[in-house]
């Protein structure tokens, strides 16, 4: 599969099924995204991978509601940075930025690898850093629910997701946020 394939493929899909989550898979996924550009080559990203039954229990607490569906995921990995980690230039803070883009880098591989990366900002903060034991200094950026989709849609979604589980939802046309040369 090549970039562009993976990039038509993923899918932000609800509907999981349970799959294998080894250490090489973790391994895979971590050091694609750490091959991600950022700014002067900070790499201020950081990832914790939670595949234990137990942890993952602990952090469904700290889900929003209408997130139920990700009881059924694999894996949750919590995405997190802060600002002193990366560039600050001009007044801009680049942390937010970068890690976006490693995030993009493992959900692309995760889709090449058949599975289901689908990232959340749904979540309470503060309780998935007193889960997990990250710094209240850092920033929790994103969840990404990681499992493989499911053909059947599940009891975990709501109606109004089951219907977003059927077909891509819309893309903006073009002309929407894409401009030649100057803005309008």
């Amino acid at each position: 599969m090549d970039v562009k394939e993976a990039i038509i493929k993923r899918r932000a899909y609800r509907s999981l099924k349970d799959t294998i989550i080894t250490e090489e898979l973790i391994k895979d996924l971590a050091t694609t995204a750490s091959l991600a550009p950022s700014c002067r080559n900070k790499q201020p990203w950081r990832f914790v991978f939670v595949y234990e039954k137990e942890v993952k229990e602990k952090l469904h607490t700290a889900l929003s509601p209408g997130n139920e569906w990700a009881y059924a995921s694999s894996m949750i990995v919590a995405v997190f940075s802060n600002k002193e980690l990366d560039c600050q230039i001009k007044g801009i803070e680049y942390y937010l930025f970068d890690t976006g883009m490693a995030v993009a880098f493992l959900i692309l591989r995760a889709t090449e690898l058949g599975l289901v990366a689908h990232p959340i900002a749904g979540y309470d903060e503060e309780k998935v850093k007193a889960i997990l034991n990250i710094p209240q200094e850092m920033r929790v950026v994103a969840l990404i629910i990681i499992g493989k989709k499911s053909e059947e849609l599940t009891d975990l979604l709501t109606e109004k997701q089951k219907e977003v589980e059927e077909k891509r939802p819309e893309r903006l046309p073009l002309e929407a946020f894409c401009y030649f040369n100057t803005y309008k």
